[in-house]
């Protein structure tokens, strides 16, 4: 019985194929959510913390208790920072009912605005609003959902990464059998260029957040705006969601000026303030920080964030840009899937290839009449 190939049959029969495979691979990743969440952060992770453990490890300290200490080392860094947004939290707790009461109040302003405006009731935006609130049930349930999954990952995620350093060789091993040994050379750069641009990222990430959380909190403390330095870190920490997390963050400080100062000088303030963090941002600091080896186009970037929204949620926004990193030096290193590595880098070709083949054939068709 002879063995039908894929590659052998027309173009539709192939692409039908590979549409199907994609689909059941998508598929897969959804049902198996549950899982490979926390396992993808765990990897990444534990990218990022095997140089400590490695280190330790050089210095005599057993495996075991080296994997230990830099996780314990992790654990700190991480509850210095949550203690420090609980303290700012429960300071904003504190003044939440006033808060409130100036909100409603501007509510009411703006309600009243609108009717003499456009002759909306008030009475009728009323009920539009509540319609809207009614219509995002399922988004807050999803979203809430989303929130109790990240939790469970932070609680997994310790004895993952453990795991994970512990059987590091284990997994080696395994991805260089599975490859062959003829294939050892390109399997030892993909790993080698993995590792280091998860932990070129992930350290970059670290380091931009910091600085974009102390200049948005610096830019509100200067303009008096209240629970500056909270609204900052959290503005900070909207924008590692790439493209978007920067454009919500703003409303939360304009929100904040609004229901507690007087006029709109402080908003317009707060929205140049932002227009000038998110410019140094974006053009300082993440092609010097941020940016590995592997550079990601913008129009992927953006498309790869909303796709992994749509399938992990918050989670999946935070994992697609290393996730398509990783894809990107994978296909660098098959000739067949090179074309799909240039499409998601950030090299923009001056001439297309249709140009360059024309003209290659042209020069071909020149050269073959001066020689006869």
């Amino acid at each position: 019985m002879s063995i039908i190939k894929i590659k052998d049959q027309p173009f539709y029969i192939q692409s039908t194929a590979v549409l199907f495979g994609l689909v059941l691979f998508v598929y897969s990743l959804s049902q198996l959510a549950d899982v490979l969440i926390p396992l993808a952060f765990a990897v990444f992770f534990a990218i990022l913390l095997n140089p400590l453990s490695n280190r330790l490890q050089r210095l005599k300290i057993p495996k075991v208790l080296s994997i230990m200490i830099s996780l314990l080392v992790a654990l700190i860094v991480v509850g210095i920072v949550f203690y420090f947004l609980s303290t700012q939290i429960i300071q904003f707790g504190d003044a939440l009912p006033m808060l409130k009461e100036k909100f409603g109040a501007v509510t009411a302003d703006i309600k009243e605005w609108i009717s003499s405006t456009f002759g909306l009731a008030v009475a009728k935006q009323d009920q539009m609003i509540k319609d809207a609130l009614n219509n995002s049930q399922s988004v807050l349930g999803k979203t809430l959902g989303s929130v109790l999954g990240t939790l469970g990952i932070v609680f997994l995620l310790p004895v993952y990464i453990f795991l994970m350093l512990f059987y590091k060789t284990l997994i080696l091993n395994f991805l260089y059998e599975v490859f062959a040994e003829e294939n050892s050379k390109k399997v030892s750069e993909v790993l080698s260029e993995t590792k280091i641009a998860i932990q070129s990222y992930i350290v970059g990430l670290l380091i931009e957040t910091l600085i974009v959380a102390l200049m948005n909190s610096t830019a509100l403390v200067l303009l008096g705006v209240r629970y500056g330095i909270l609204i900052g870190c959290i503005g900070a920490l909207l924008n590692l969601l790439p493209y978007i997390g920067g454009i919500i963050a703003i409303a939360l400080p304009v929100l904040m000026a609004t229901v507690t100062k007087d006029g709109y000088s402080t908003q317009l303030g707060v929205i140049l303030s932002y227009i000038v963090i998110q410019f140094i941002d974006n053009n300082v600091l993440v092609p010097r920080i941020v940016s590995s080896k592997v550079q990601i186009n913008a129009m992927m970037s953006i498309v790869v964030v909303l796709l992994g929204n749509q399938l992990w949620g918050l989670p999946g926004m935070f994992l697609s840009i290393p996730f398509i990193a990783v894809l990107k030096i994978i296909f660098d290193r098959i000739d067949g899937l090179k074309p799909w590595g240039k499409l998601l880098g950030d090299t923009v070709p001056t001439r297309h290839m249709g140009d360059l083949w024309r003209n290659r054939k042209k020069r071909k068709a020149v050269l073959s009449k001066a020689e006869q």
